[in-house]
């Protein structure tokens, strides 16, 4: 999120207090025993989607994957008034608890160490406890929906313009929506989508699959608090005609709040790898995070610039975590473009994933997006995308108008998710390749855009686009577009030929001698079993050699 920071009264946590001299805190383990799990069994922890996606990136279940002991759990717990989650990524165990009883947690042999995650904390609405709390909050720039239909106007900014940018449009044309493919979208809240006309489908097709509210574990949803969660949603997941649609309408969805709106603490770095794993075990491909951190309300939390290398953050560490496991972790680069060079936030800054700025309507750097480099030299954001005035929806159902690169992250996000669908064989890292190598700037990033833009199109068909066609005005294969399934060829003065039908990776997808009983005639190939797309076909009889390109529709 961008971060403006004010002061108020939490009217609308009307349950929210604080214990004090009670705060949260991180308790890291030395080991991890196991009583009832072991990586033999990993169908007992993992679902099958999430095994499925270990298999498809070559990757075996490991110790991350195993669940934090439950004996140093049951000793630790007499020691805290309240154990919020454990992690099993940073084998460690979040907990409510007074400094006194942390000096004895950090007694506990295998107890590695005890570090403060956030003062105070958000008790259940039923304990008894009734003081208010002044504290500071964390908005994103959404202006008021009346002005940004005004600014909508005077701009000529639809949906359309977001969406043509990046090759949403052709995506849809060719049919992907990113039907298969499980989006995690981490935020502050989603007020609102289950009402809004434009979220409908998502319930009606039972679309959403998991929610978890991480900041108050007992809540059982999470369409409530900051709608900026609603605002980032709808990048991604609008189906709403003449009004909004976002590319990847057709995903899976699994909703997590680990912004803690009221304060700023690393608590919400911990909230976020909670989620991750989560996500982990329900199978997730993506997660979209339009969320960062550097500076925090507790001075000592903040980090450095060389604290942002890929490595040391919390939250850093997780999003690696999450891209070692195959998840494709699309991250928001930050909205502090005015601070000057190196203006990333954690985990943008993490190896693996895809850190996303923000462009105008003209192509330039936003002056709010984040630049890099990394504290450890590496060119950031990796891509781009429209964040100056993109089209959303609001909690009320309303169409409008958001700033931020937390609203570019979700619309490569939405490319990503359709790309994917397209294109299921590759990896996560195969992905990512080939969304850079389709982007304005692959040959000449830089610390302002990364790579640039990214294309449907080029990422889509990228190694067949890189191909020259050999041009021989006797050679031609009809008709083309293929709508039907037969194709016609006139090549070559023999009487057979071999034939190669190459897809879109490089890959021979079918491969015969062609034969015919008269040079008068057309060679005649039958291509009714391939998908709609573009191909290139290879000819060769004996020394000759014609190669082109061939859409089926």
């Amino acid at each position: 999120m961008v971060r403006i920071k004010i002061l108020f009264l939490i009217g609308f946590l009307g349950f929210a207090a604080v214990a004090f001299g009670q705060d949260r805190y991180a308790v890291y383990f030395k080991y991890k025993p196991q009583e009832s799990f072991t990586l033999t069994n990993a169908g007992e922890f993992l679902t099958p989607k999430a095994i499925a996606r270990r298999t498809r990136e070559g990757i075996n279940a490991d110790s991350l994957d195993l669940p934090v002991s439950a004996k140093y759990i049951d000793q630790v717990q007499d020691k805290a008034d309240y154990l919020l989650y454990s992690s099993k990524w940073m084998n460690a165990l979040v907990l409510v608890t007074d400094e006194s009883r942390k000096i004895e947690i950090e007694k506990l042999p295998f107890v590695d160490r005890v570090e403060l995650v956030a003062k105070g904390f958000l008790v259940n609405p039923n304990a008894r406890i009734t003081y208010k709390l002044r504290v500071s909050t964390t908005l994103e720039t959404c202006k008021e929906p009346k002005f940004n239909e005004r600014l909508m106007a005077a701009e000529s900014n639809s949906y359309d313009f977001q969406n043509q940018l990046i090759g949403i449009d052709k995506m849809h044309e060719e049919g992907f929506t990113g039907k298969g493919i499980t989006i995690a979208v981490f935020d502050a809240g989603f007020p609102g989508v289950k009402n809004a006309a434009a979220f409908s489908h998502l319930f009606d097709g039972n679309k959403i699959i998991g929610q978890k509210d991480l900041v108050r574990p007992w809540n059982q949803e999470v369409f409530m608090d900051n709608q900026h969660g609603t605002n980032v949603l709808s990048l991604i997941a609008a189906y709403q005609p003449d009004k909004m649609i976002a590319g990847a309408y057709d995903s899976e969805y699994i909703l997590a709040i680990t912004e803690e709106v009221a304060t700023e603490y690393r608590i919400e770095e911990f909230n976020w790898v909670r989620a991750a794993e989560y996500s982990d075990s329900l199978g997730a491909d993506i997660i979209n995070s339009s969320l960062g951190y550097w500076d925090f309300d507790d001075l000592a939390m903040n980090y450095s610039l060389e604290d942002l290398d890929g490595k040391t953050a919390t939250i850093t560490k997780g999003a690696s975590i999450a891209a070692q496991k195959g998840i494709l972790v699309v991250n928001s680069v930050g909205n502090y473009g005015g601070r000057g060079a190196s203006s990333l936030v954690a985990p943008a800054d993490a190896e693996g994933i895809l850190a996303i700025g923000s462009v105008t309507q003209e192509g330039a750097v936003s002056g709010f997006s984040s630049r890099g480099p990394t504290g450890d030299g590496r060119i950031k954001p990796d891509l781009t995308a429209f964040g100056q005035a993109p089209v959303l929806v609001y909690a009320n159902g309303a169409i409008g108008a958001g700033q931020g690169t937390s609203f570019s992250a979700p619309q490569i996000t939405a490319l990503a998710a359709g790309l994917w669908e397209a294109r299921p064989e590759w990896t996560k890292d195969q992905l990512i390749l080939n969304l850079i190598r389709s982007a304005t700037k692959s040959e000449d990033p830089d610390n302002d855009l990364g790579y640039g833009i990214p294309n449907f199109l080029d990422a889509y068909y990228g190694e067949i686009l890189a191909i020259e066609e050999i041009e021989k005005p006797e050679y031609r294969i009809f008709p083309n577009p293929l709508i039907n399934s037969e194709l016609s060829i006139q090549f070559g003065n023999g009487y057979q030929a071999y034939f190669e039908l190459i897809d879109g990776s490089g890959r021979t997808f079918q491969s015969q001698v062609l034969i015919r009983s008269s040079i008068k005639e057309n060679y005649q190939v039958d291509l009714g079993s391939i998908k709609p797309g573009l191909y290139l076909i290879r000819l060769r009889e004996g020394g000759d050699f014609y190669q082109t390109k061939l859409l089926k529709k």
